[in-house]
């Protein structure tokens, strides 16, 4: 198979050498076992020769000004704005992505699909002009361009500006050791607490998910938490009580975000989330405990300060 050349070139931060040119890429908890010449799961990191190249290191495929809240954020910076990036991949394949068309990627992609080259001090310079006060990584798995994050969140910090990631939180040991000095905000997406549906629709697995929200959570990072509520998929009060009483074991006052499902990418079989489950969802997490839980993607939003 013949390689994805693109400038410049980046080997990947965490993986291991094996035996026939074989490498375990570190970045995510899927730990990659990648033949030569062979792609990692999120199909953005290569072995070439026996080293783990990344695809996508440098190259923006989306970048917008968004209100924080749109991350969304509500009990962090509020009011002000977020110089929102995304590079392309992610570690998930989950079949109702609201970003498929830049979160999955194909191995036959150009360079120029991958999205344009942007240097670090662009972006952060782009941040400061449009009166920014943070930087997030968003629209794809932050994880999967961390190479790319670093650089930006080291100067984004030297700035005065803050760095926010939007991440399904499927990140390795290794990673979050490296982005822990610099990340002053994260929100997670906890899908399902079934471990099932996070393997059958998700590719990946629950526990590792549960297991960074705890770290961060007991980290000094703001966190905050997001559940896409599926109908017949995880919109039971029993899946939702369990999410709730997680969440309230951490701390109470981490917010809790329930948005509304929409048919999207290969789930166009299911309908939209009626607002009466949101509703019975938001009632859950009062009644467990939650103080800050908010209803997203419908028109009435219910909320608990």
């Amino acid at each position: 198979m013949q390689s994805v050349h693109l400038y410049p070139m980046k080997e990947s931060l965490f993986y291991k050498k094996l035996s026939d040119n074989k490498v375990q890429c570190q970045t995510c908890a899927h730990l990659c076992l990648i033949g030569e010449n062979g792609f990692g799961i999120c199909h953005v990191r290569q072995n070439i020769g026996g080293r783990l190249f990344v695809l996508n290191y440098g190259r923006v495929i989306a970048e917008h000004v968004d209100p924080i809240e749109k991350k969304p954020f509500y009990q962090y910076l509020p009011g002000s704005w977020a110089y929102s990036i995304a590079s392309r991949g992610c570690n998930f394949r989950c079949q109702h992505c609201q970003n498929a068309d830049i979160s999955q990627v194909e191995t036959k992609f150009s360079a120029d699909e991958y999205g344009i080259i942007r240097k670090p001090e662009e972006i952060v310079k782009a941040a400061l002009d449009n009166n920014c006060a943070s930087i997030a990584y968003t629209y794809t798995e932050p994880t999967i361009f961390v190479e790319y994050c670093l650089p930006i969140m080291k100067l984004a910090r030297e700035k005065g500006l803050k760095n926010i990631w939007v991440s399904n939180g499927y990140f390795s040991d290794e990673t979050f050791k490296v982005i822990l000095p610099y990340l002053d905000a994260i929100n997670i997406d906890l899908k399902f607490f079934n471990k099932e549906n996070y393997l059958k629709i998700c590719k990946a697995r629950l526990e590792k998910v549960l297991e960074n929200i705890t770290k961060i959570s007991e980290s000094k990072i703001h966190l905050e938490i997001t559940t896409l509520i599926i109908p017949d998929l995880n919109d039971s009060e029993q899946e939702l009580r369990a999410m709730a009483e997680f969440i309230f074991k951490l701390n109470p006052d981490i917010p809790w975000h329930l948005s509304a499902f929409h048919p999207e990418y290969k789930m166009l079989d299911k309908d939209s989330t009626p607002l009466s489950t949101l509703k019975m969802a938001h009632e859950i997490a009062k009644d467990v405990g939650l103080r800050h839980v908010y209803l997203g993607n419908v028109k009435i939003r219910v909320r608990r300060v």
